[in-house]
Order: structure tokens, then sequence, then C-alpha cells
């Protein structure tokens, strides 16, 4: 009795499936355009002291930073359909998802990317009076506490 709406239960992943991949779509395509924006703005101007091409080097980076956002809701939007919904969907090997520790793993990696570019946009924009290293060391704890947890979850799991 309670067996049928239970397995038709997993369906309600959709709302999640769907909410992820609209986000991502939805990020993409306003970076895109704020880029673009970006780069007629800078052609316009004829923008070449240091300080403005800094600035621009900044948004560009910016920009990777949401695209790779953009990225993880998609992993989450195709990890969370092939877990619950098709699991025949043909992806890439590097991202299939055949449980939730493989889910994670690929978020981590994401997660470790976008730390990557937080730490290159400070780099680009630091000043002698603020404290660079100790950002990139206080960056670097996490990146190897993620590195841990996924190398943890591979262990596990062989």
């Amino acid at each position: 009795m309670i067996r049928r709406p239970l397995a038709l239960s997993r369906y309600m992943m959709l709302i999640v499936v769907v909410g992820t991949f609209v986000g991502s779509a939805a990020l993409m395509i306003f970076e895109a355009i704020a880029m673009g924006n970006s780069i007629v703005d800078v052609v316009r101007s004829g923008m070449t002291s240091p300080k403005e091409v800094k600035a621009f080097a900044v948004s560009l980076i910016e920009a990777v930073d949401v695209f790779l956002i953009a990225i993880a809701l998609y992993i989450i939007s195709v990890g969370i359909f092939t877990l619950f919904i098709d699991d025949s969907l043909p992806l890439p090997q590097w991202l299939e998802v055949h449980n939730l520790d493989d889910l994670k793993a690929n978020l981590v990696n994401v997660v470790i990317a976008v730390l990557a570019v937080l730490f290159l946009r400070e780099a680009v924009v630091w000043e002698p009076d603020r404290d660079l290293p100790a950002y990139g060391a206080a960056l670097a704890l996490v990146v190897a506490a993620l590195t841990f947890f996924v190398y943890l979850n591979r262990e596990r799991k062989n």
C-alpha cells in the first residue's frame, strides 16, 4: 500500500532538478551578458591605464567565479536527476554520479575551484596593507580539509 507512493515520491526530486537547472542557466546567461557588457565598455572607453586594466581583470575573474557557481548548480541538477530519476543519462565519465558521495566529490572540486578564483581575485587587487598571506593560508586550510574529505570518501568506497 505504501510502496507505490514511496516509489513515486522520487519524482519530487524533479523540483530540485528543475530549480537548480534553471538557476544554473540563468546565472550563465546573466553573467555572459554582464561579461559582454564589460568587454564592450572597455573597448568603447579605450581603457589602458594599469589601474583600469586591473579593474577589468578583476571583473573577468569575478565572472569566472559566477560561472563556476553556475557549474556547481548544474552538477547538482544532473547528479540529483541521475540518482533519483534516470541513471542512463549519457554523461562524461567525470560527471557520472552513482551515489551521494560522487555528487559531493564533484561539488567539492567545484568549490575548490571557486576558492582558487577568490584567492586570485584578491591577489590581483592586493595592496601591501592587506594580509594576503593569511587569506591564502586560510583558503589553503579549507582546500586541504575538502581534499581530505574527498580522499576519505574514496578510501571508504574502496
